[in-house]
């Protein structure tokens, strides 16, 4: 075999396990495998997970935050600054920023990425072309899936409805949208249901991200879901209004979305930096309420969004960074949330962004990330080193860790 990775703990409680892998799949998963490979890592008792999945992030329009800030934090401004910035980006100073991104994510243990790639009038398609250019570079590293995405609405930007379709041609692999940026909202979601059908793609929209659920459209959405038989192929991110909602109005709600199988995606990085940017006192953490979609059998996942631009204007490409701010703020530190939260970065996002052959079983591909703690459940609270990162069965990342305490 290629390679054999001895004494990993896949479970806590369980046996140690060894994982062979050949020709990038994974062979057999047992108690001391004997046969001999090309490789042998020795996991001493350590975790071993399947790849991360960075299921929301944007890479065209990262690394920014230096060159026009978002003085008022809020979203209103992210927007308006960086659709300014936009008509600015060169090919080349996008292949630069996005590159410089990937190499940071993938060496934090992504295998899989969902990225939202923008294009308007005002900028053409320079950004997102410019990410499908690295789909194909990065293919031995991370699987990247490309949404074509219309950050400055399709009706309030006259052309775009056209560039939606032109995306899809170049290559997209899910349609994109933003319904809350938009008017009307419910023609926007109609359209991107339209084009979605045409080319039999999943759905990704970033959904009712306000502080208040005053103008939601999920109920349509939802609606539309069913009525167009997409159970299951559409994700939300965001999903920020949800929090403003008393249980007598958001269980009504989630109802609703576990009857079209909405997918959804929090973003604790940007979501805490910009919400609530208003209230003077008892200012709320503005995440949408992850504990009650879990608890209500709705596929939850984290992911980052964005990195050092001004929506987000802070962030390394670490996914445990981002999942590690979910934990108190969503209220999921207690013994029995703890252990749900490592699958809002693996299982979880692999089934709203469709993977298959996911996870550390024989048959599947061998995406997998040797963790430098020895307690599954401490996965995420110890940010613990990737000690190897592992991509289509070949070692892509190796971190040499050497610690000295002076006394």
């Amino acid at each position: 075999m290629d390679l054999l990775i001895k004494n990993a703990r896949i479970e806590d409680g369980r046996p140690l396990q060894d994982v062979a892998i050949d020709d990038g799949k994974i062979t057999q998963v047992a108690v001391n495998i004997q046969d001999k490979a090309d490789k042998e890592i020795d996991a001493d008792g350590r975790v071993l997970v399947p790849g991360f999945v960075e299921s929301h992030v944007h890479l065209d329009k990262a690394l920014i935050s230096d060159r026009r800030p978002n003085k008022s934090g809020t979203l209103q401004e992210a927007i308006k600054v960086t659709a300014e910035l936009k008509p600015t980006f060169t090919k080349e100073d996008v292949y630069d920023r996005a590159r410089r991104v990937l190499d940071m994510i993938v060496a934090h243990g992504v295998t899989a990425i969902r990225s939202h790639a923008e294009f308007d009038p005002a900028q053409g398609f320079t950004g997102f072309d410019t990410i499908l250019d690295l789909k194909e570079e990065y293919k031995n590293l991370v699987d990247i899936q490309v949404v074509a995405f219309p950050q400055e609405g399709i009706f309030k930007a006259p052309g775009t409805d056209k560039m939606m379709y032109e995306a899809m041609e170049k290559g997209a692999d899910v349609v994109g949208g933003i319904p809350y940026n938009d008017d009307p909202a419910n023609d926007h979601i109609d359209l991107i249901f339209e084009i979605a059908k045409k080319y039999d793609k999943d759905i990704d929209l970033h959904q009712d991200f306000s502080d208040e659920a005053d103008n939601i459209s999920i109920e349509y959405l939802c609606k539309k879901t069913i009525e167009e038989g997409y159970q299951g192929r559409v994700t939300v991110g965001h999903f920020t209004a949800m929090h403003a909602l008393p249980d007598k109005k958001l269980y009504p709600i989630i109802d609703l979305m576990k009857e079209a199988n909405i997918n959804i995606i929090s973003l604790p990085p940007t979501d805490l930096h910009l919400g609530a940017r208003h209230d003077e006192y008892n200012v709320r953490r503005a995440l949408t309420p992850i504990r009650k979609f879990r608890d209500s059998g709705l596929n939850v996942s984290i992911s980052t969004n964005n990195i050092r631009n001004a929506f987000t204007p802070f962030g390394n490409g670490d996914i445990l960074q981002s999942t590690m701010l979910a934990i108190p703020t969503a209220h999921l530190g207690g013994a029995d949330d703890i252990v749900t939260v490592l699958p809002m970065i693996t299982t979880n996002p692999a089934k709203a962004i469709g993977l298959k052959k996911y996870g550390i079983e024989k048959g599947n591909q061998a995406d997998v990330v040797l963790l430098d703690t020895k307690v599954v459940k401490d996965a995420i609270i110890d940010i613990p080193t990737r000690l190897y990162v592992i991509k289509n069965g070949r070692i892509t990342v190796e971190t040499k860790k050497e610690i000295k305490i002076f006394r």
